[in-house]
């Protein structure tokens, strides 16, 4: 097969005495055996997304390696001393059950300590949001996990965090991806000072289990806490390192562990994907809560930042409740909270996300606090703490599965937000409630609201390419009319632009650029389409919603709202 020459040119560079003979040897065979293979690898290089940089694990520029990883480490140490002059750089790094994760992280210590840079480095695997914790307990200038979340056993990843403790954001990412296409590979220092290196564990991990249990903990009496049967699941990954030892200091005694599930694996050999946004993911973790007869079940991704919750419906089945329906139960649990405490003064706030459900701006409105909405992803939540200092972050998510406790993490965090759901979960209980009771009780208050998401995956070069031509057709003809209602708004964040179909009239939108669209119909449906920043898919997420005056009314409203959803997508060709 012809091989482009941009290409040709990058595999020759990885051909010099720069790299080792065990890589060169994997692309000689490759150019020989599998082109196309070799192609995928180097067309381009690993990009920064949502989520930090995440790719296939194997050699070339499009992959996850020691070199694409040192490249990265070595731009960001150059970085860090620009900005930091004359002081004394300290880093901290994390990562998790994945393949190679732990010598890739040793890899990335190497690069740090060889440019004069102190690290802390993890003994073993650590949740995620543990890094972002640590990094502002040991007052660091940035922090590192390699993870790749939830996507299959052959990836791996490389998320960059800042002083603050939350990831990279605007001006920082741009100033440091500049500095790392500017490298050359040959410019990268490999050999570590090991003396800058310095390993931690167990002082830092009992620092973030108080500080857990003193952010997610509502004075729920000893007896609630005892009286809550909970089923957990790690999915093989790195919450196996805390979340039993936080539960247990918080009080709660009657705690499942699915057995198969919690040895760290990074095959993750009993799930199809280790992603809790996936209810196949928590079958083991349900047949256990029949057994035991539970009434919460959690489930998180192998990096524990992702939460998957489960509770008993009105007819006693375990429902998986949604990241949109976690997302607005913990919220309004904590304004509530804060309302109850008289801590509420207009002074603070709420986050989200344009993707998420719109429900939290009728949470936000109801308790006289604000809503921020950022992009997808935590950074833009974190980002807001940092913006807003005059302010007080009372909690915020986002619909993909993840929640933030207060700011001790800057980070969607597992660990916080499954001690705060047991807290809801333990007080309704003892009041004759229960979580499902309470969110069909919040439709009734602020309103129906009811969200579906489609995924659809593209691989490779070509599938890049659909998904961009996709988004240039929404662009650039946008639908007047969808299930008989007209699209009223068109947000193009890409070009920073909400236009109102009805007049014409364009507004610009204050949020950084981004690859999105947002329409907007007149009966207060909304549709957004998203390319992911990490994965080769494009996203459409669907928010309708109703008005209902009582909890009888909500069979009829779902099955309107469903059939609303489903004439939707159908329109729009999209299933």
């Amino acid at each position: 097969m012809h091989i482009e020459k941009h290409i040709l040119d990058k595999v020759n560079e990885w051909l010099t005495p720069s790299f080792d003979k065990e890589t060169q040897d994997q692309i000689t065979e490759m150019m020989t055996t599998s082109p196309k293979n070799l192609e995928e690898s180097f067309y381009k290089n690993l990009e920064f997304g949502t989520g930090g940089m995440r790719g296939i694990m194997g050699v070339g520029t499009n992959r996850i390696n020691k070199y694409t990883l040192g490249k990265n480490t070595q731009g960001l140490s150059d970085y860090l001393k620009k900005s930091f002059p004359n002081e004394q750089l300290k880093v901290v790094i994390a990562y998790d059950c994945r393949h190679n994760s732990d010598t890739l992280a040793k890899i990335v210590a190497d690069v740090f300590s060889a440019n004069g840079i102190h690290v802390y480095l993890f003994s073993e695997m650590r949740p995620t949001p543990e890094l972002s914790f640590a990094l502002k307990h040991l007052n660091c200038h940035a922090g590192i996990v390699l993870t790749a979340s939830h996507n299959p056993p052959e990836y791996n990843g490389y998320k960059v965090y800042w002083q603050d403790g939350g990831q990279l954001v605007p001006p920082q990412d741009e100033g440091i991806i500049q500095v790392i296409e500017d490298l050359k590979y040959s410019e990268i220092k490999f050999n570590a000072t090991e003396s800058l290196i310095e390993y931690i564990d167990v002082a830092i991990d009992k620092a973030f289990i108080n500080s857990t249990i003193e952010n997610a903990s509502f004075n729920t009496s000893a007896k609630a806490k005892e009286n809550l049967k909970i089923v957990y699941t790690s999915l093989h990954g790195t919450s196996i390192k805390l979340v039993p030892d936080v539960l247990a200091k918080a009080g709660y005694t009657d705690v499942n562990i699915v057995p198969e599930q919690a040895v760290p694996n990074g095959d993750f050999p009993t799930v199809k994907s280790p992603n809790p946004e996936e209810p196949e993911a928590l079958t083991m973790a349900l047949a256990l809560a029949e057994k035991t007869n539970a009434e919460i079940v959690f489930g998180t991704d192998p990096d524990s930042d992702r939460l998957g919750v489960a509770v008993r419906n009105n007819e006693g089945q375990m429902q998986l409740l949604n990241g949109n329906q976690t997302m607005v139960v913990m919220t309004h649990y904590l304004l509530e909270q804060w309302k109850k405490e008289g801590k509420i003064d207009g002074n603070q706030f709420i986050g989200s996300t344009i993707v998420s459900t719109p429900m939290m701006l009728e949470l936000a409105s109801a308790y006289n606090v604000e809503c921020k909405v950022g992009l997808t992803g935590f950074k833009w939540i974190a980002k807001f703490i940092k913006d807003f200092p005059e302010l007080t972050f009372i909690g915020g998510g986002e619909e993909s599965f993840g929640y933030m406790v207060g700011d001790a993490v800057r980070d969607k965090d597992a660990v916080g937000a499954i001690l705060l759901m047991c807290e809801i979960a333990a007080q309704a209980k003892e009041k004759g409630s229960s979580v499902y009771k309470e969110l069909q009780q919040m439709f009734v208050d602020f309103g129906f609201f009811k969200e579906h998401l489609i995924s659809i995956t593209k691989k490779g070069i070509e599938g890049a390419n659909e998904i961009k031509q996709m988004m240039v057709d929404m662009r650039e003809k946008p639908v007047a009319e969808i299930n008989g209602q007209r699209v009223i708004m068109v947000e193009d964040y890409q070009n920073s632009t909400a236009k109102n179909l009805l007049t014409n009239e364009t507004e610009t939108l204050h949020i950084p650029k981004s690859d999105v669209l947002i329409y907007y119909l007149e009966d207060g449906s909304k549709i957004c389409a998203r390319p992911s920043g990490t994965e080769p898919k494009i996203k459409f997420y669907f928010s309708v919603n109703t008005a209902i005056e009582s909890i009888n009314e909500i069979p009829a409203a779902e099955a309107f709202l469903n059939e609303k959803i489903k004439n939707i997508i159908s329109e729009m060709q999209l299933n």
